[in-house]
């Protein structure tokens, strides 16, 4: 077993024992209080999470793609100040990158993204989010260059089955020459409840840039919510482009830290 799979095993279990413990400490709150998971899709939903509830996802992911391999840790954290405005702060805690003989590990990028949601009715809303990627890695594990994207956001409740659909554009601090700065990405997301407890993910997504690689990665994850104060996700996606494909596995857990107001 590689030194990425058993961190990622190490960091999931810990994980899970620690989500199961503040949720434990969650369960006496009110159901208005339940989580909010942005994971395990590309897509974000147009909801924010319940004001003043700090809410922490955490998971491992591991992809290959010819002999390259690539570990890490993203997280993410989520406050809304309001049913309307939230902040985001995420990235990869971690992230080991083995190509060859090179071999390399550091801390990731960063993810900072402001969030403003249009609530609709309870089975729609609109949202968008600006966000900005700080090169807090390496520059052998990152781009080592700032990007800046503005997202936005559909979601909607078709009968049994929800809708998160995104398209983005993100400005590339760091390109090949003759290739575009601005790169174009869509997405859409379909979830449904299997049980009162378990739910399936299926998510189709891409992005387009002039001069550059095209991307298509599709992705399927189950989740398992054992209160409305805890989510578990694992999954798989496979990157069919750019070649050679790549395949990614994932699992994680979303769960509030404290209710700050």
């Amino acid at each position: 077993m590689t030194q990425p799979a058993r961190c990622l095993i190490a960091n999931l279990a810990w994980t899970g024992v620690a989500a199961l413990m503040l949720s434990t400490t969650a369960s006496a709150a009110e159901d208005d209080d339940a989580i909010t998971p942005y994971r395990p899709s590309v897509s974000s939903p147009a909801q924010l999470p319940v004001a003043g509830q700090l809410e922490f996802e955490l998971g491992g992911l591991q992809s290959r793609s010819g002999n390259a391999r690539r570990g890490s840790l993203p997280y993410q954290f989520k406050l809304a100040f309001s049913p309307e405005w939230g902040v985001l702060v995420g990235g990869e805690a971690h992230v080991w990158v083995h190509d060859g003989d090179v071999r390399s590990q550091s801390l990731g990028d960063t993810n900072i993204v402001l969030k403003r949601a249009w609530i609709v009715d309870d089975a729609s809303a609109f949202g968008m989010e600006f966000g900005a990627k700080l090169p807090t890695a390496k520059s052998d594990v990152g781009s080592g260059k700032a990007d800046y994207a503005v997202n936005t956001i559909y979601s909607r409740d078709l009968g049994a089955v929800h809708l998160d659909a995104n398209v983005n554009a993100t400005r590339l601090g760091l390109v090949d020459a003759g290739s575009s700065r601005t790169q174009l990405g869509a997405s859409a997301s379909f979830s449904t409840s299997l049980s009162a407890q378990w739910g399936v993910t299926g998510e189709v997504s891409g992005t387009h840039r002039a001069g550059g690689d095209n991307s298509v990665q599709l992705l399927t994850a189950l989740t398992f919510s054992p209160t409305k104060h805890l989510t578990f996700d694992i999954g798989v996606a496979r990157a069919l482009r750019p070649t050679p494909a790549s395949t990614l596995l994932f699992a994680g857990a979303v769960f509030p830290i404290t209710k700050l107001w």
